[in-house]
Parts: C-alpha cells; sequence; structure tokens
C-alpha cells in the first residue's frame, strides 16, 4: 500500500509496457522455467509440486530492493516498473498456486477450466475494485476531514494503515485478492491524497519497516533455521539458479521489442528478490497437511529467499548507484553524438563555393 501511493500515477502510465510486460510475459515465464528447474533436480517432486515451487518463489519483494526503488540514481522508468511488478505479481501468483495446490492434492477429480478462469477472473476483478474504492473513499475522506480540521497529524497518519488493512480483509471476504486490492488502494489513496498531505504516509512506511524487519526475523527463527539442516547441492543449486536464470531469462525476453539498453534489462533481471510474499505463499501451503514433498518445499523456499536476503542486500545499493551513473554516462556519450551529426538546416550567403 505504503509503495504504491508513492507511484505518481502520470508518470505511471506514460511508462505502462515495462511493468505490463513483467507481470504479462514475465511471471508466466519464471514460473515455467521455476518448473523445468524443479524437476530434473528434485525426483520426489511431482510435476504439480514442481510447479507449486515454481510458484511460491514466482513473486518478488520490495521490501529487499527499497534501496533500488527509490534510489534517485535510478531511472524513475526502471524504479517504477520494479515497483509495481513486487505490487502486483503476488497478487497474480496466488491463482496459480491455488490451482497447482488443487492440482496436487486431486489430480484425478481437478475442477473443469471454467472454474478456474472464473476463480482468476473474481481474484483479480474484485481484487481492483474493492482497491479502487478503499483507496479512493479513504483518500477523499482524509482530505475533506484535514480541510476541515477534524483530524489530527497523529491520526492522519494512521488511516493509511487502516485502509490497506481494510483493502485486503474486503477482498478476502468477496473471494479477491488482498495483495492486489492492497496495492491499488495504495494507487487509489495515493492518486486522492498525497499532494494534499505530504506527510501522510510517514508512520504507514515506518510501520511497514518494522513489520519488514519482523517478519524476516521469525522467518529465520522458526523456519529458515530448521531448514538449513536440510541443505543438499541440488537445494544450493537451485537457489543460485532461481535468483539468475529462472528470473533474469524471462525478464530479457520479456523485454524484447522495448528498446532497452542491455544494461537496464540486467538489472531488472537481477533486481527480482524473494521474500515476504515467498514465505507468506509458502505458509500457505504448508497449511495443506497432504502435500508430497511439503519439506523438501519449505527447505527451497528458505534457502532461496536466505540467499537473496544476503544477495540482494548486499549490492542493492553498490549496483544502483553503478547503474545510474552508467546510464548518465550513456546519455551524455549520446547527446555529444547527436551535436558532432548535427546538419544545419539551411546555408547562408557565406556558405555557398565561390
Amino acid at each position: 500500500f505504503s509503495d504504491a501511493a508513492r507511484i505518481k500515477l502520470a508518470t505511471l502510465r506514460h511508462n505502462a509496457s515495462l511493468p505490463a510486460r513483467l507481470l504479462g510475459f514475465g511471471l508466466p515465464l519464471t514460473i515455467a522455467a521455476g518448473v523445468a528447474l524443479t524437476l530434473p533436480l528434485f525426483s520426489d517432486l511431482g510435476f504439480w509440486e514442481a510447479a507449486v515451487v515454481a510458484a511460491i518463489l514466482a513473486p518478488t519483494d520490495a521490501a529487499l530492493g527499497q534501496v533500488v526503488v527509490t534510489s534517485k540514481a535510478v531511472p524513475a522508468r526502471i524504479r517504477q516498473a520494479l515497483n509495481v511488478e513486487s505490487g502486483l505479481n503476488d497478487g497474480l501468483s496466488v491463482p496459480f498456486l491455488t490451482l497447482f495446490v488443487a492440482a496436487a492434492l486431486v489430480e484425478e477429480d481437478l475442477e473443469p477450466p471454467s472454474f478456474w478462469i472464473q476463480f482468476v477472473g473474481e481474484q483479480i476483478g474484485f481484487g481492483v475494485i474493492v482497491g479502487v474504492l478503499v483507496g479512493a473513499l479513504g483518500g477523499y475522506a482524509l482530505v475533506r476531514a484535514a480541510r476541515a480540521g477534524w483530524v489530527n497529524t497523529i491520526f492522519r497518519q494512521l488511516i493509511p494503515v487502516a485502509l490497506a488493512v481494510i483493502a485486503w480483509a474486503v477482498a478476502g471476504e468477496i473471494d479477491g485478492n488482498g495483495f492486489i486490492a492492497a496495492f491499488v488502494a495504495g494507487l487509489s489513496f495515493g492518486r486522492m491524497a498525497r499532494a494534499t498531505e505530504s506527510d501522510v504516509l510517514d508512520f504507514s512506511e515506518d510501520e511497514a519497516q518494522l513489520l519488514n524487519l519482523a517478519t524476516f526475523f521469525i522467518f529465520g527463527a522458526l523456519l529458515a533455521g530448521p531448514a538449513l539442516g536440510e541443505l543438499t547441492w541440488q537445494v544450493c543449486l537451485y537457489a543460485v539458479l532461481s535468483l539468475t536464470v529462472v528470473r533474469m531469462v524471462p525478464v530479457a525476453v520479456s523485454m524484447i521489442g522495448t528498446g532497452l539498453r542491455p544494461s537496464s534489462v540486467a538489472f531488472l533481471g537481477w533486481f527480482g528478490p524473494r521474500g515476504i510474499a515467498s514465505i507468506v505463499l509458502v505458509l500457505i501451503v504448508l497449511e495443506e497437511e497432504d502435500l508430497a514433498g511439503a519439506e523438501t518445499l519449505l527447505t527451497i523456499t528458505a534457502a532461496t529467499v536466505l540467499l537473496s536476503i544476503l544477495a540482494h542486500g548486499i549490492s542493492a545499493g553498490p549496483l544502483s548507484r553503478l547503474y545510474g551513473k552508467s546510464v548518465a554516462a550513456m546519455d551524455e556519450s549520446e547527446e555529444e553524438m547527436r551535436e558532432v551529426h548535427e546538419v544545419p538546416t539551411r546555408a547562408t550567403m557565406h556558405d555557398e563555393p565561390r
């Protein structure tokens, strides 16, 4: 919610093609690549269990890339693309995950395609509708209350937290997706209220950071710690390839035809950290007691998230600065080339040969 509320919709509309490609092409290709990697490495997992692993580790996490999406050195187009992708791909992964878990548990009595089409439509559609309504109405109410002097600074900063929870809860009650609802609510709220109340998101952003840290701490203590005792070379190899090949190749394919420089494509591909979304999704899956290979699934997820915390946490700042400098240098070089090759538009008398 907080990340979405900071996005400028005018900039997003102008550069909507990048996040659309990352979500529409990159996400399905990432899941497919994850399945293709899982099957040969883990013989104890069937096709649908491999698909569950791929869906859990497909969404990215903006919390681990906070430096990237807030760095002024990184072009706004790239920052917005990564921010929108991480805000929506966890919600878009849930229908895939639900389908794969259902198929793994009941392969013979799987629901017909029409059921899953309706399910995906409800998850996305209801999530978007709830997000727009909650964010817009909440933002409008805040602006009116602030102008009338009905709310002070402290409670003004508590409103975004309440709206994020309301969007999540309402979407869940009507079979919508809470991830999508919260993100869209942030977009809608930011459009209504950010310009009027510049400090309104301060508390929600601080609270989000605190909850992120608490989540990672609990994950490390209760889930990742025990899982480390089950590490194998297959798990370690999968974690490395999941953060590189499985992420970067689909991103490169989805960016074909955009005209982005190779450095920009590589930057988009590398900063696909796995974090809180994967932790939430694996906990949802572990509630299914009859799912085969649950321990292997948890070990793979824990190893990949831990490696992502380390690799992306260390590289976010230095690579953002390096990438920003390279983009600035290339832009300056291209500008100089244009000036050198500039042709005068019309000749003067002194230019004519005598």
